[in-house]
């Protein structure tokens, strides 16, 4: 694209500008910093729209998702990136990520531990906090409900079993897996992990309830409590 370093994006040949080639060819002809120069629409005076995304994005490791967690004001930072502009995109990047969480709604049936962490991946794995979910499941392991039962802080979080009981009673579930982040991303089980499960577990067979499984979400990955034999 050398040759247009001196031009505007108006200036470009017509099968070269974003918004011409998308209607041309579709969104998949775009690179991301094309997409994101049509969110923007502007760059500044030394750069077009695309020239001025493509310095962003390498700015934030040509990664969609590192963009996303930026601060409006850092994105401000960047001739040309007004406060509109900066809501713009990452009001997009948030879109993108809910159809990513619609999509991985339709999962009913779990038939193994990645299938429970490729539920929880997008909204846990890069939380700073700790959160501790439920999944009620029925006796095919079709997934009744998801429930959030406690947010903490950075170290831990308080859990009830008597809510947890409470909540696989009013269902009529016959069995639950424990769900929760490490915002450290260390996989391994703290010693309260431990607890908490043997506790949930206790609670839950004098109800006939089982727990299939305590998933431990640590970034890019994960433990299973049933994988690694500690059910």
């Amino acid at each position: 694209m050398a040759e247009y370093e001196k031009l505007s994006i108006k200036q470009w040949a017509v099968e070269d500008r974003p918004r011409e080639k998308m209607l041309k060819h579709g969104f998949a002809s775009l690179s991301n910093a094309e997409l994101i120069a049509i969110l923007i629409g502007s760059g500044n005076r030394e750069e077009s729209a695309v020239e001025l995304s493509r310095r962003i994005l390498s700015d934030f490791q040509n990664n969609l998702d590192v963009l996303g967690k930026a601060s409006t004001d850092r994105l401000m930072m960047y001739k040309g990136m007004g406060e509109a502009k900066t809501i713009n995109v990452l009001a997009a990047l948030e879109l993108g990520k809910r159809r990513q969480l619609d999509g991985h709604k339709k999962l009913t049936k779990i038939t193994s531990s990645a299938d429970v962490y490729n539920l929880f991946a997008i909204e846990l794995s890069e939380l700073q906090h700790e959160e501790f979910w439920i999944l009620y499941l029925d006796r095919a392991n079709n997934v009744v409900d998801k429930t959030k039962i406690s947010q903490g802080g950075v170290s831990g979080t308080v859990i009830d079993v008597r809510i947890i009981m409470k909540k696989a009673i009013e269902k009529l579930v016959s069995s639950i897996i424990l769900v929760h982040n490490h915002p450290s991303r260390n996989l391994s089980p703290s010693k309260a992990d431990i607890d908490i499960t043997k506790k949930t577990n206790n609670a839950a067979s004098l109800l006939d309830i089982k727990v299939l499984d305590h998933v431990i979400v640590a970034g890019n990955a994960y433990t299973s409590f049933a994988d690694e034999g500690l059910l």
